[in-house]
């Protein structure tokens, strides 16, 4: 069918794939047309996509290092781009983050500002320096410019940290949709996410990972959109909603002052309980203004804190840095950098959009879907609030007796929202399918790569490197696949016991690596006298005193009283990054600067041009 090799035919197999994914979503329209049932649909939709990415993982075997680990250094720019714009779009930039600015307000664009800004630093301070390296891990970096395994385990320490508390969020994720689309407990559902997790990594490491994750892209980008441009041409709100979002926005301020954005008391929300006598947990109303800003010079500095830590957290993260490996070249990791910003920015534009029509569809009085102001009772007659209370992620309590739902009363989980708005819109059921497949092929694109950066440390950094330098190739992977297993079944196991939400884990998982990570990898490429003593000491304390504030502000008792400068638990990278940078700049002053050797290999690295450091096995 294809002439040529496999990279020269890309653009051909993954445009019959889209095609072939179109036609698939356009024969269940047909079936739910004819009838066949919405749990059927959501199964099929994704079993359909996770046996997709099952067989690209199995065809995309291998039993070549550099291929398991880089992908063998062939990924076109474009592709890579998708790659990592799947990896990067996790369960909470899908699921979460327009969540987040439905009852967040457009103070939580901190976190969609953060990310995006973070890939200019990626793109300017460490990828094409770290690809002219030639490492096929961020510790494999730290440990050769170093020196000595302590740096190297040190950085696999952080980064295994910082990767585990961003995978159980994307397992959560997993948990989520498969629970809502195969009518499961939410505790099998995460389980069935791991089980579709390995399928995709297991036997090809990163070149399968790539592979699936530009399908997977694909499929979330589409199961974004369609929402977006349909909900909003059905409410008349323009055909091209992101040109319309002001006029959208000024509606909803008139509803907010209309309906009014009442605060319940502490009381009211502890004596709610599901109709089986259950507490209502984890459940949100809305109570911001969705334009609103906060007065006052702490509530600007509590978002600007939040920004400086998704971007630099962004930048450390090492399961986004190994992306940018996998490229023929140092330009082609630049070029990476700027696709992958274009293919995220297809997302991120929408989810502001989505949070405000997905609101409107439940406020505005002149929508068939609206409900606020409605009766209760009818309200909870409908199907999709029957389905999803059923599972206890939406919940209506009549606080004032008078029957009528105002809007204080509706509460939602935050991270059902882009599952839940399709239905509530009154979309087709097979559009809330489509979504679920999205959501499910954004949260295990990022697992992927986060499992695989985990265990590809610890089998290079920790098994090959300090434990057994001359294991066979055989013996590397069958380690590394062996860790895939372990490393996500405790992810698997974590994430069941729902220690907090998606938006927050990631959040977490950004400042575990900005506090260990972000100064000896920067410092490492563009400050020759950094030493090794200064970058260990750096990751031990940064990672140290950041993982104590975080207990201090969120754990240890009277918790609010510790926070410092408005530092809370989502902004604990702020105190370590600094810490580290201070231990790490004054140790190194004080220890020996680094040999000539060493210094000259910086200087070769920082060259944008010409054949890496390392050689192609290592």
């Amino acid at each position: 069918m294809f002439k040529g090799n496999f990279i020269q035919n890309l653009p051909k197999i993954y445009g019959t794939y889209t095609g072939g994914f179109l036609v698939f979503i356009i024969l269940m329209a047909i079936a739910e047309q004819a009838g066949v049932s919405k749990e059927t649909i959501g199964i099929l939709f994704v079993a359909f996509t996770v046996c997709i990415y099952a067989i690209i993982g199995y065809l995309s075997r291998t039993v070549q290092v550099d291929a398991y680990y880089v992908a063998g250094r062939q990924v076109p720019t474009v592709f890579n781009g998708m790659a990592t714009a799947a990896d990067w779009m996790s369960g909470a930039s899908f699921v979460a983050m327009a969540g987040g600015i439905y009852f967040g307000g457009y103070t939580y664009m901190a976190f969609l500002i953060g990310w995006t800004g973070g890939y200019v630093l990626v793109s300017s301070l460490l990828a094409p320096y770290l690809r002219k390296f030639g490492c096929y891990t961020v510790p494999d970096f730290i440990g050769t410019r170093y020196g000595g395994n302590l740096a190297r385990f040190c950085a696999v320490v952080v980064l295994a940290l910082a990767s585990f508390t961003y995978v159980t969020a994307q397992i959560n994720a997993t948990g989520t949709i498969a629970s809502r689309a195969l009518q499961i407990p939410f505790e099998l559902g995460v389980w069935v996410g791991l089980v579709s997790i390995l399928l995709c990594s297991m036997l090809g490491g990163m070149r399968a990972v790539t592979w699936t994750q530009v399908a997977q892209y694909i499929v979330l980008i589409i199961a974004y959109l369609i929402p977006v441009f349909w909900i909003s041409s059905s409410g008349n709100y323009g055909i091209f909603p992101h040109l319309m979002l002001g006029d959208e926005v000024a509606k909803l301020g008139e509803l907010e002052a209309q309906f009014g954005l009442t605060k319940n008391s502490k009381e009211a929300m502890a004596a709610m309980t599901f109709a089986d006598g259950s507490a209502v947990k984890g459940l949100k109303y809305i109570v911001n203004s969705h334009a609103g800003v906060p007065d006052g010079a702490m509530a600007a500095w509590k978002f600007i804190s939040l920004v400086i830590c998704m971007m630099v957290g962004t930048a450390s993260l090492p399961h986004i840095l190994m992306r940018y490996f996998t490229t023929p070249s140092v330009k082609a990791a630049r070029k990476s950098v700027a696709w992958s910003l274009f293919f995220i920015a297809l997302l991120y534009t929408s989810a502001p959009m989505l949070a405000t029509v997905s609101k409107l569809s439940l406020m505005d009085p002149s929508l068939a879907t609206g409900i606020i102001g409605k009766s209760i009772a009818d309200v909870q007659s409908i199907d999709w609030y029957q389905a999803w209370n059923a599972q206890k992620w939406m919940h209506i309590q009549d606080f004032n007796s008078n029957g009528t739902l105002e809007l204080n009363e509706f509460f939602m989980r935050g991270d059902i929202v882009v599952l839940a708005t399709p239905e509530i819109a009154g979309l087709p059921y097979v559009i809330s399918g489509l979504v679920a497949a999205g959501g499910m092929a954004a949260a295990m694109s990022t697992a992927d790569g986060l499992i695989l950066a985990i265990a590809n440390a610890l089998s290079h950094d920790i098994y090959f490197k300090i434990i057994d330098p001359k294991a066979d190739v055989r013996k590397r992977l069958l380690v590394a696949r062996a860790l895939l297993v372990i490393i996500g079944a405790a992810g698997a196991f974590v994430a069941s016991m729902k220690l907090t939400s998606i938006l927050g884990a990631v959040a977490w998982a950004f400042d575990f690596a900005m506090s260990g990570l972000f100064f000896p990898l920067v410092l490492g490429v563009w400050w020759k006298r950094a030493t090794r003593q200064g970058a260990i000491a750096g990751m031990i304390a940064g990672l140290g005193s950041g993982t104590i504030y975080l207990y201090m502000v969120k754990f240890a008792e009277n918790a609010n009283e510790n926070i410092i400068l408005g530092i809370d638990h989502l902004r604990f990278g702020i105190i370590g990054a600094s810490v580290c940078f201070v231990v790490m700049v004054v140790v190194s002053l004080m220890t020996p600067a680094p040999d000539k050797a060493t210094q000259d290999m910086i200087d070769e690295v920082r060259v944008p041009s010409g054949k890496t450091v390392l050689g192609k096995q290592h």
